[in-house]
């Protein structure tokens, strides 16, 4: 269960940084204004538009792993660990 953890934290801190430094290049306004989550730019060049992109792959990447690791992988090793303890009772 801690390499499950340590994955899904590693995910999340690569994929954050990753995500941070991009919305810190193309989507902060000022240092006294919205900062990360402002909107793109509007005629983007060719380099930031697929910034933009990976900024947006890399968030679902981080969302997907974080649950797949923290909950789907454990939840399931915990299912078949039930069934297969059930299966030898029966």
């Amino acid at each position: 269960m801690a390499d499950e953890f340590a994955k899904g934290l590693a995910i999340l801190t690569g994929g954050g940084t990753v995500w941070m430094a991009i919305s810190a290049w193309l989507t902060t306004e000022s240092f006294s204004g919205t900062q990360l989550v402002a909107t793109p730019p509007a005629d983007p060049g060719t380099y930031a538009e697929v910034a933009l992109l990976l900024r947006d792959v890399t968030t679902w990447f981080i969302v997907f792993g974080v649950v797949a690791f923290w909950v789907a992988i454990p939840a399931a090793r915990e299912l078949r660990a039930y069934l297969g303890e059930d299966a030898e009772g029966a």
